[in-house]
């Protein structure tokens, strides 16, 4: 959902997704002298609760009492931006913003013009269509360290599993808890099939509730174990099946073996049918392991819609005689047939459709590329792998003012050092336009941010650690917004090698509210993080050093790099449209 509001010569955008408002302002720079910030307050009528929200900056001549990690009032200390998100809403809430531009001496601010918006945020499900759901994906945070003391979550228990999962653990509960009895059948693709809770949901559906459950999983190395750098580690494969035995699953499932151990089984998919009829499909980023549901920054996407889920049943029924992909590639090709370059001619039809591999060649990574050219005012996309070329002609060529990336990590490590500087360099020139923002995963550094808590990883992800969503935004905020989600990493195995899927959402405004809420969430998270990061690493900082960027600014300066040829610019003019 959308509200935007105006009073005097502040006007305000808000953008609800289900856990998340973005708040946008705007105001004329000639406005802007002596503006201190804004203070933000908000009433939860449902709740009958009414007060200003927090931030984590202060003004360093005013004196606070709050411990590291802690939080003070904006009335006090203002959001000196131009864009900024309340993560703490709840989905399908009534909320007022009262945003106020406060001006004065930072020891006692005074209020200006103040705007009002009402707004109220999605829920995660909709009958029908669509159910999108994110989890946390910020274990090592501020909000962590408060709530857990950055212990384990297998220490705490079920508070931090919970606040953990956001509701996204649950989802998959709920999903399969739908087949309900034997009128009911359940097709599950897993590439990760680890996650206990997850795999006695299932069993329960069969035999309990006498539901058709089948499921075929990623069994590509052969072998359970093999030697990593001298030690013997298990395998995917070999995870796989000591759960499936574990969980007593062994008589549901079929192993998808070939061809290659260089491929992968990526799926990570649920078909729900009723009578023999598909219903829903369930898909996604969320690999069905504790670190997909609890860790890294994931996405399960639900879609109610009874051809989607067709198609998905196809896909399963193609790959459960596990077949070579020289048979699978024409299936899928024929499957799904995506639109020729140039796609400004033959765009994805409105509504939801789907893509499959592998395929013959990579035609899949190249429609990706062309809806990503066809921005002409945002582009919002996520890489847990690096960013592939052609994504990176897409960041150097587009003609769209605002471009952002959240990334795992700039670049993919290689054996060959002179080809990964080269990828290094080719990144830091993108990041180097003033249209690209990228925002990379990291941890803040220990014993730099005085007032800040110290943050500790859950240990869930040791390989990719951040983020694993993939996912595209083509200008969200237009009238023809599109998305695309699913399980393939934007790369060319994800096309020709790789068991995947793909959705294509063209036109739903509710769905792009939600990814781009959540986008925007982690993107603020990391980019903060990842400046301070790349700092120390240049040497500009120093741990034990007392930072300036700690504090909020008083010398009336803030506010100038959100107007002229810069990328907050781009940014406060995107989301105040």
């Amino acid at each position: 959902m959308r509200a935007k509001n105006t009073s005097g010569h502040l006007s305000v955008h808000a953008i609800a997704g289900t856990h998340v408002v973005l708040l946008a302002m705007n105001m004329p720079e000639a406005q802007c002298k002596g503006l201190l910030g804004f203070a933000i307050h908000r009433t939860d009528p449902e709740e009958k609760e009414a007060y200003w929200l927090e931030g984590m900056k202060v003004f360093k001549s005013v004196k606070v009492d709050v411990p590291p990690g802690g939080k003070v009032s904006t009335r006090q200390h203002p959001v000196q931006g131009f864009t900024w998100s309340d993560f703490s809403a709840k989905p399908a809430h009534h909320y007022t913003y009262r945003i106020v531009a406060l001006y004065g001496a930072p020891s006692a601010p005074t209020e200006g013009v103040a705007v009002d918006v009402d707004i109220t945020t999605e829920s995660a499900a909709l009958a029908g269509g669509h159910e999108v759901y994110f989890n946390r994906g910020a274990a090592a945070s501020q909000a962590y360290a408060e709530r857990f003391q950055n212990q384990s979550p297998d220490t705490v228990g079920d508070a931090a599993w919970n606040w953990l999962s956001r509701g996204l653990a649950e989802a998959l509960a709920g999903f399969v808890s739908r087949a309900g009895d034997h009128h009911h059948a359940l097709r599950v693709a897993a590439y990760e099939f680890t996650e206990d809770r997850f795999m006695q949901a299932l069993r329960e559906a069969a035999t309990r509730r006498k539901a058709d459950v089948r499921i075929i999983y990623h069994a590509r190395e052969r072998v359970n174990t093999e030697v990593v750098q001298g030690k013997r580690k298990a395998t995917q494969t070999g995870l796989n099946r000591a759960a499936v035995k574990r969980n007593k699953l062994s008589a549901l499932c079929t192993e998808r073996l070939a061809p290659s151990k260089s491929d992968i089984s990526h799926n990570k998919f649920i078909v729900l049918l009723h009578k023999g009829a598909p219903v829903a499909v369930l898909t996604g980023s969320t690999n069905f392991s504790t670190g997909g549901i609890y860790g890294h920054s994931n996405v399960v996407h639900v879609v109610n819609n009874a051809a989607v889920a067709q198609t998905y049943l196809d896909c399963w029924n193609e790959l459960v005689g596990d077949p070579a992909k020289a048979t699978l590639k024409p299936a899928f090709d024929a499957m799904c047939k995506v639109p020729a370059a140039p796609v400004a001619t033959s765009l994805p039809p409105t509504g939801t459709s789907t893509v499959f591999s592998p395929r013959t060649d990579a035609d899949a990574l190249t429609y990706y590329q062309q809806l990503a050219l066809r921005a002409r005012g945002g582009l919002f996309m996520t890489f847990a792998f690096g960013m592939n070329p052609l994504f990176q002609h897409v960041y150097a060529t587009s003609t769209a003012p605002l471009r952002m990336a959240l990334m795992e990590r700039t670049v993919v490590a290689r054996k060959d050092k002179k080809k990964q500087a080269a990828d290094e360099a080719a990144i830091l020139a993108l990041r180097k336009m003033v249209e690209n923002r990228f925002a990379v995963g990291g941890t803040k550094p220990h014993d730099v941010l005085e007032h800040w808590a110290e943050e500790k990883l859950t240990g869930l992800n040791p390989m990719v650690k951040y983020l694993h969503t993939k996912y595209m935004l083509v200008d969200p905020l237009g009238p023809d917004p599109i998305v695309v989600s699913g399980s393939a990493n934007f790369s060319d195995a994800s096309c020709t090698d790789n068991d995947e899927n793909m959705l294509v959402i063209r036109g739903d405004e509710r769905v792009a509210d939600i990814y781009l809420g959540e986008f925007m969430r982690l993107y603020k998270h990391y980019a903060f993080r990842d400046w301070l990061n790349g700092a120390l690493a240049r040497g500009e900082i120093r741990e034990g050093d007392p930072l300036p960027v700690e504090y909020l600014d008083e010398s009336d300066t803030w506010w100038g790099r959100w107007f002229g040829k810069t990328g907050a610019s781009s940014e406060r003019e995107y989301f105040t449209p």
